[in-house]
């Protein structure tokens, strides 16, 4: 082959014309394209990873909600990674106040080998007849003149590849670098994204030598800096997910240096063994307004759908993928793929979970204006019921008989007991107006003037300096 033949060879792009494309093979987009294989659609996951690493994803590995996920990768296919069931409460250690607090966790709680619930998710997507493309890297996205997302560009092993499909379903994680190339200038898509909605963390899997006394719960305690937090998620009586993370918003932590001496501090670590370690950003904010461009839909990670106070997010993404792949599957019989078409996802989104993640992220706005102290002495002085409440339903009833209870055990945190109350107020003004969301793309911006004025009553309430 001549020298010209090889350049021309090597500027060729490979041009592929799936039905549907989706990008990142984790649990959003392994559901949504299985749920849409299954309908005898021609469905492409493209995964930048290998197939050997595929799956490999930083992970708390505490997996809420498992007893309910969408049909389309069956429950059975992913129990074998559910390594620990026995975990029914949080232990938020707190040790400005040298106390533990427990707090039920109510339905049914696993942990989780994620790296194997990632292999098992993938594997259930081939089986639904998904085409699974490894070792290929997304880096723009195709539009039509009227706006339409078309398809997306990619390379692999040095070969420029086109997709061109009907829909693409983004769930390229947070961050996602599609948002970065999508003109979304004649749609409702949330472009209100930021670094500071999200969070850094880091974790380790750790094998100790003796069983902790922990096994059955969720541990969780507060670093020596602001808006960071350690957790301790056991996969098995001898094998601990240990992590760390902090908000994008204050100074870079050195997480290893920081998990690390942790370790070093806690006896049950002594002469412990690191198995694996990985590092990720995830959202902590309230789901995207809307996620939904003429011919493209964004899903998981890739549209904030992650409890803002847990960093919980595989059940939800399992079903935004789902419902992501239904409004797919409607606009492929139709032929319509317009905003007015995906919109049903949004509501969807927005009844399942998303209105209840929008109302917890107001307590993720207060803690970023309150002294740690302070909120460390309060957490320890409520009921672990009411907690709990706070943190799976996204409000809690704090009544003046709880006002009461927490300022006797506190004996001094009525500031900030009366702080949480009137946010609490706050959350629950933000929640009804979610349970409103709009029925077509027409109904958002009204929507989100009033949503704009309950979050300025967020911000005074709170002291806290906007998010969005």
């Amino acid at each position: 082959m001549s020298t010209q033949e090889q350049s021309a060879a090597a500027t060729t792009t490979r041009t592929q014309s799936p039905d549907a494309v989706v990008v990142g093979a984790g649990t959003a987009g392994c559901y949504a394209a299985a749920t849409i294989a299954r309908e005898g659609y021609d469905v492409v996951i493209l995964e930048r990873k290998s197939e050997e690493e595929a799956g490999h994803i930083a992970c708390g590995d505490a997996l809420k909600g498992a007893s309910a996920f969408p049909e389309s990768i069956p429950k059975s296919q992913i129990e074998p990674a559910f390594t620990n069931t026995a975990v029914d409460h949080g232990r938020f250690e707190i040790p400005q106040e040298d106390t533990v607090l427990e707090i039920p966790v109510p339905g049914e709680l696993a942990v989780i080998d994620r790296w194997e619930y990632g292999r098992r998710i993938i594997e259930g997507a081939d089986e639904a007849g998904v085409d699974l493309h490894y070792n290929t890297v997304v880096q723009n996205v195709v539009q039509a003149d009227d706006g339409r997302v078309t398809g997306v560009e990619a390379i692999r092993e040095g070969e420029s590849l086109e997709y061109e499909a009907d829909i693409v379903i983004d769930a390229a994680g947070s961050l996602s670098v599609l948002q970065d190339n999508v003109d979304f200038s004649e749609s409702t898509f949330d472009t209100n994204v930021n670094y500071s909605h999200f969070c850094s963390a880091y974790r380790e899997i750790v094998h100790v030598e003796e069983p902790v006394e922990w096994d059955d719960a969720l541990v969780f305690k507060p670093t020596e800096r602001a808006a960071g937090y350690l957790w301790y998620f056991p996969r098995t009586e001898t094998e601990i997910n240990a992590g760390l993370g902090f908000q994008m918003t204050e100074e870079p932590m050195k997480l290893v240096d920081d998990l690390k001496r942790d370790l070093e501090n806690r006896t049950e670590f002594r002469n412990a063994e690191v198995e694996d370690k990985l590092g990720a950003a995830l959202p902590t904010r309230r789901p995207y307004d809307s996620a939904v461009h003429p011919g493209y839909m964004a899903v998981g990670d890739a549209a904030g759908h992650v409890n803002p106070t847990t960093g919980g997010g595989i059940a939800g993404a399992a079903y935004a993928g789902k419902y992501a792949a239904d409004q797919a599957i409607e606009a492929l019989e139709t032929d319509d793929y317009g905003e007015d078409m995906l919109w049903k996802y949004n509501e969807r989104v927005m009844d399942h979970f998303g209105a209840r993640y929008a109302a917890l992220d107001v307590y993720n706005i207060l803690s970023t204006a309150v002294d740690v102290d302070d909120l460390m002495g309060l957490l320890a002085a409520m009921p672990g019921e009411k907690l709990a409440e706070a943190l799976y339903s996204g409000s809690t009833d704090i009544g003046l008989k709880l006002k009461l209870e927490a300022l006797l055990k506190s004996r001094g945190h009525w500031g900030t007991i009366w702080n949480l109350y009137k946010t609490k107020r706050r959350a629950d003004e933000l929640l009804a107006h979610y349970e409103k969301y709009p029925t077509s793309p027409e109904g958002l911006s009204g929507w989100q003037d009033r949503r704009d004025e309950l979050m300025d009553a967020v911000y005074e309430t709170t002291g806290a300096d906007p998010k969005y």
